[in-house]
């Protein structure tokens, strides 16, 4: 309560300085256009920066705000609404917010094919699972990607990548997902297509040749002209997170499955069971190998749920493995089992434990298998046999780890497998879910685990996959086609291919990033037609006029990084570009570097998820705008200084 209290006055206390700053604001600003819009603009800042509401319910709130300045236009003294309403909702039809649909949609399919589930297991074998090595593996590899293509395009291909890893590693997504949402941001400025200003950036510098005499023409950039810049924003990202991801990554649990029966802290309370799985390597030498499952799993109170011998794939599945499978040298086991048994059993063959799952990463993993409860009802043709009789393993996929019956619960090592069914026995068994979801209409089993990954893979669908991603690839860079059109062309390849049914492409979608979006896009049109942008512009620039070169130049930089933060970066270079060549001519300084400036500027947007790839990774992190301001402003000015540097230095 005193939390919650303390909670309210910090947000009662902000309200009233953004009020007195609103206030001071209304009374220099040059019109009631503007005046109105600053208000609004004001108050859009205070809802995102303490989240009095959901981001979406604000920027939705928002949007309607301007739409009825239509309607009260006479009482609020304008001669017509902030925003058209024959264009208040042209922003859900935008090419951003398509688009970000579309690479949603294009991720879900390479997921349902089983490639990002490929992926994610080679980054956890050359990363293993701990966070100072997965986060430059990923966010590096992202930085790449995003380096040719939208950055949001990149982020949204490695969503269900790192989604992977998370459920792998027992890392939170929320200490991945923002470096790597944050590197793909900078992966647009390595080149001159990675991002929507650097691509529009030689256009907007010929239009202003146009007005400019023929000693102060301006070059053109090529290709590689901002690559030095690039490498260094990425490394400094990577090196950020990496040595102060520690304070400034939320650590939030988004773990939907919290309440599946099988889970350590379920079993633990409800049955006391404390097992834990373990993946061990067996010597060419240990005196394990040659014998059979069946000799080794009672005596040493362990279940052994799959096996890769040497160049072999690993057997975990339904028919893979049963009691007479024999341990061979050389091979990897994975051993469910209390801890204390363990180190017994491994101090005995001379066994070595590796730390996490490597070679079961896949197989093993809580996406792909876990323990459940099955309960034996009446009239199931299994009573009076024993696990035992029935092979239940090999024949069911059910590798028995507890009996419970009349409130007591018997282990391996008491036998179980040996006792014949009755009537309400629970059964708590290690399985592959898919194995599980067979049985559920197998009217010997009663399913009491019902909430477990179904995940319908079609790995016979990965041709029709990487064709459509292909070929949406080869259109967004070799083509003139927009964007929105080139992804949406593979994403409806997709579901025309049979690699995602239409109601998963509509799950694919985040509305509440859609949402989000959208409903800015309008705030973002009225900032720049009202005349507010060019005001703040040049207010700002009027103080530091007289000021040193660098000085000026940062100046351009921190506004092309605000209005960033507040309307889109494509026109927020548009609105700046032309200012920041005037400036830079009448200071004696590099008219093209000053455009350049601006145009990586605007890649400077980490303090608030409204930049598309926040936007993406701001539900599936569980983020909240905080998380974003605290982590984003170290990385604001990280990229302003190093950006500074690196430009000085180059030009």
């Amino acid at each position: 309560m005193l939390r919650l209290n303390k909670s309210l006055s910090i947000k009662w206390v902000a309200a009233i300085l953004f009020a007195y700053g609103a206030w001071n604001l209304i009374e220099v600003v040059p019109s009631i256009e503007v005046a109105w819009v600053s208000l609004i603009l004001i108050v859009t800042i205070y809802l995102f920066s303490f989240e009095v509401i959901g981001v979406d319910e604000a920027a939705v709130s928002i949007m309607v705000m301007l739409g009825l300045s239509s309607l009260l236009a006479p009482i609020m003294g304008l001669q017509q609404g902030l925003v058209s309403t024959d264009h208040l909702f042209d922003g859900f039809s935008s090419n951003a917010v398509m688009s970000i649909i579309a690479v949603m949609i294009i991720g879900a399919g390479l997921d349902k094919t089983g490639i990002m589930s490929k992926v994610a297991g080679i980054i956890l074998r050359v990363g293993g699972t701990t966070e100072k090595r997965i986060i430059p593996i990923v966010s590096g590899t992202v930085g790449v990607i995003s380096s040719f293509m939208q950055n949001v395009g990149a982020a949204a291909l490695f969503l269900p990548v790192v989604s992977r890893i998370s459920a792998r590693s027992g890392l939170p997504m929320s200490r991945l997902l923002m470096p790597m949402g944050f590197t793909a941001i900078l992966g647009g400025t390595v080149t001159m297509v990675g991002s929507s200003p650097l691509i529009l950036l030689n256009d907007l510098i010929l239009a202003s040749n146009v007005a400019l005499p023929a000693d102060q023409q301006m070059q053109t950039w090529s290709l590689f002209s901002v690559t030095p810049i690039g490498i260094a924003l990425i490394t400094t990202g990577i090196v950020y997170f990496v040595v102060a991801g520690k304070w400034v990554l939320p650590n939030i649990s988004t773990d939907t499955q919290a309440n599946v029966a099988g889970s350590a802290k379920y079993l633990q309370e409800i049955y006391g069971v404390d097992y834990l799985l373990f993946e061990v390597n067996v010597p060419e030498d240990s005196p394990l190998v040659g014998q059979v499952l069946d000799e080794i799993e009672s005596e040493h109170k362990l279940r052994i749920i799959a096996i890769k011998a040497a160049g072999a794939n690993a057997r975990s599945s339904r028919g893979d493995i049963s009691r007479d499978v024999d341990i061979t040298g050389d091979s990897v086991i994975a051993i469910l089992c209390s801890p204390a048994h363990l180190k017994d059993f491994v101090d005995n063959f001379g066994l070595k434990i590796q730390k996490g799952l490597t070679a079961f990463s896949e197989v093993l993993s809580s996406t792909q298998a876990g323990i459940a409860e099955v309960v034996i009802p009446p009239g199931s043709s299994l009573l009076g046999k024993s696990a035992r009789d029935l092979w239940l393993r090999k024949t069911y996929g059910l590798s028995t780890v507890a009996l419970h019956r009349d409130g007591e619960t018997l282990f391996e090592g008491d036998h179980i497998r040996n006792i014949p069914f009755e009537t309400g026995d629970t059964l708590l068994v290690h399985t592959k879910w898919k194995d599980l979801a067979h049985l559920e209409s197998n009217r010997n089993f009663v399913i009491v685990t019902t909430e477990y990954p179904r995940e319908e893979t079609r790995p016979n669908k990965v041709g029709w996959a990487g064709l459509f991603f292909g070929l949406a690839l080869f259109m967004v860079l070799f083509t003139d086609l927009r964007l929105s059109v080139a992804l949406m062309s593979g994403a409806i390849g997709m579901v025309l291919s049979g690699v995602l049914k239409m109601e998963e492409a509509y799950k694919a979608v985040s509305w509440e990033t859609v949402f989000l979006l959208a409903s800015l896009i309008p705030l973002g049109l009225a900032v720049e037609t009202s005349g507010t942008a060019k005001w703040i512009a040049e207010q700002t620039l009027l103080v530091v006029g007289d000021m040193p070169t660098w000085v000026i130049q940062v100046s351009v930089a921190m506004l092309a990084t605000f209005f960033t933060l507040v309307m889109s970066n494509v026109g927020a270079t548009v609105l700046l570009v032309p200012l920041a060549v005037n400036i830079a001519i009448g200071v004696g300084e590099s008219p093209a570097v000053y455009a350049l400036t601006v145009a990586i500027a605007t890649s400077n947007s980490f303090l608030l998820p409204t930049h598309q790839v926040n936007a993406l990774i701001k539900g599936p992190g569980g983020y909240r705008v905080p998380d974003f301001m605290k982590a984003g402003l170290v990385m604001t000015l990280l990229f302003l200084i190093v950006m500074m540097v690196m430009m000085r230095i180059m030009f």
